[in-house]
């Protein structure tokens, strides 16, 4: 099932209501999916504490 939480960029045209809403109000799934990574990168920064990496295996 293709529902707008699930459709990627290119399938959500597709789906007129969803592109129609993308277009009014703008892909608020994609500005968060980028708020996110945006996140976790500097929350990798901040605890980044210079020490070594433990090797598994």
């Amino acid at each position: 099932m293709n529902t707008p939480q699930t459709a990627g960029r290119a399938e959500a045209v597709d789906v007129p209501i969803y592109a129609g809403l993308v277009e009014e109000r703008g892909d608020v799934l994609a500005e968060a999916r980028r708020t996110a990574e945006q996140t976790l990168r500097e929350a990798g920064k901040s605890l980044d504490f210079g020490l070594p990496a433990a090797d598994v295996g």
